[in-house]
């Protein structure tokens, strides 16, 4: 029996497949066991078709190939390759171990990419799994961005066999896995950001209260609520609000890449986060994921590293802001069906905006509210207190006036954010304030006496629970750190007890 390795998409993660082959005495046969898909099982006429192509003999026996472990669902048309090498390899003693190989065959014999390549490979390599591969050549410009893999890229059935005889391995071609983007380093670290800004801040006259805020939720990654009249300047704020967000390290960009391909995209290797903006219409198992036998990902999983924007935010069903406050919280998201139970990262800056009112004239110093009492009410009410919670900066925002002017541009905004992730970075934080454990607000978040005391009064006068205590720590922490402050004092608690809900 010989084998090679391969792999098989489960979820959002990598399964390792054997391909196992036996050519046995019998009438002629060709079957491939193991629960493979369509898509594999239709690989018998295609790998037929290639090796007969390039004067390889089809034996006259019965060949039987085995997906191990039986029990995984195989998907994915690059098993072709791994399947004709070893018919193609027959008796011939050739060191197949430590060899993933990947690829789909043309009739002809030629090798070409299957989509969930890189997503399959990342996997693998953050599993720590793989050393080396054998993929297709077109592949290859993507794929070697991924670190701590050595790829030999081919272009044919005939190069791939020609590759596993050689007695010493070939110089592979000089890809790199750096990007080419603007970078900042810490600890040899490196974590890239890009300087271009397609939507600017200085296009927002006034709301000086919400560009603070945009500015402390892009720094630490807070989860932001903006309520305002229409055309205040909400969307404006949140689109915006991407494109300052904190660098990216090599491995987030290579996360980023994956979720694009698992849209369906070809991967931008971008230090831009991912910003998903749902429309109210969408039904749950599209945000959240779902699915009967495979369970896709959703907005909230593709959302990962980046911003999630729910615009009109009371018009989502009830049903999908409740169960928002899972993400919200534990920062990943469980879909579990009858066939399939699959955990996503959904680690995101959430941000929405609503009207204050159905109408949306509450705020307006010019139009009447055309509203009532109950009909504002109905309106409020649909977002609970629990999942506002969750909401760590709020801000009314009021309509523009002629005296409003343009006051900071997103570069000057990027500049700051970018200053405070070096000093959350500096105190050893892996991970940036609005997601730290309550450990790490222990050790991260210090307070002088004169903040304990204001923290205290604060507990009994506005009823706070233990979640909105860590969650205004979380943000006095990182407005400290926009001030340059090591310490949380009075100044900086106070502004993050303003913008908590009440």
């Amino acid at each position: 029996m010989k084998q090679l390795l391969c792999a098989t998409f489960e979820g959002i993660d990598a399964k390792i497949v054997e391909v196992q082959f036996t050519a046995t005495k019998g009438l002629p046969a060709f079957t491939i066991v193991g629960m493979a898909n369509t898509a594999i099982t239709e690989s018998k006429e295609r790998v037929k078709s290639a090796l007969l192509s390039n004067s390889y003999t089809f034996p006259p026996k019965r060949l039987t190939i085995n997906l191990a472990p039986s029990d995984l669902r195989k998907e994915g048309s690059h098993f072709d390759l791994p399947i004709a090498v070893l018919i193609a390899l027959g008796n011939h003693e050739v060191d197949l171990s430590e060899w993933y190989v990947f690829g789909e065959l043309g009739l002809d014999g030629s090798v070409t990419e299957n989509t969930l390549l890189y997503p399959i490979l990342l996997s693998l390599a953050n599993q720590g799994v793989i050393k080396r591969a054998i993929v297709p050549m077109i592949s290859l410009p993507k794929l070697s961005k991924i670190p701590g893999i050595a790829f030999y890229g081919v272009e044919s059935l005939n190069d791939t066999l020609t590759l596993l005889r050689a007695d010493q391995l070939p110089q592979r071609d000089g890809y790199t896995t750096d990007f080419d983007f603007n970078r900042i380093s810490h600890n040899e670290e490196k974590y890239y950001f890009h300087e271009i800004y397609p939507v600017d801040f200085i296009d927002i006259k006034g709301q000086e209260h919400a560009k603070r805020a945009a500015l402390i939720a892009a720094a630490g990654m807070h989860n932001l609520l903006l309520e305002g009249s229409p055309g205040s300047g909400k969307s404006m704020i949140a689109k915006r609000l991407v494109h300052i967000m904190p660098p990216l390290h090599n491995n987030e960009m290579l996360e980023c890449a994956k979720l694009e391909i698992l849209e369906g995209k070809d991967p931008s290797f971008s230090p831009l986060r991912p910003f998903r903006a749902p429309h109210h219409s969408s039904t749950g198992a599209s945000i959240f994921g779902g699915g009967a036998h495979k369970a896709q990902i959703g907005e909230v999983g593709l959302a990962h590293g980046g911003i999630l924007f729910f615009d009109e935010l009371p018009h989502f069903s009830k049903t999908v802001l409740e169960a928002l406050r899972e993400p919200l919280e534990d920062r990943h998201i469980r879909i579990s069906r009858v066939n399939t139970k699959v955990t996503y990262n959904a680690n995101f800056l959430f941000v929405a905006a609503m009207n204050p009112c159905p109408c949306g004239n509450l705020f307006s110093t010019t139009t009447a509210c055309r509203c009532s009492d109950l009909e504002i009410n109905r309106y409020k009410s649909r977002l609970s207190d629990p999942f506002l919670d969750r909401i760590d900066l709020y801000v009314q925002m009021h309509a523009v006036t002629a005296g409003d002017k343009p006051s900071v541009t997103s570069k000057e905004l990027h500049e700051k954010v970018r200053e405070a992730f070096l000093r959350q970075k500096g105190r050893g934080q892996k991970r940036l304030n609005g997601a730290l454990s309550d450990a790490e607000i222990a050790r991260f978040c210090p307070l002088n006496d004169e903040a304990q005391t204001v923290i205290d009064q604060a507990i009994g006068r506005f009823g706070l629970s233990f979640r909105a205590v860590s969650r205004v720590l979380k943000v006095a922490r990182t407005i400290a750190d926009i001030e340059g402050k090591e310490e949380i004092e009075k100044r900086e608690l106070l502004e993050a007890l303003s913008y908590r809900k009440r």
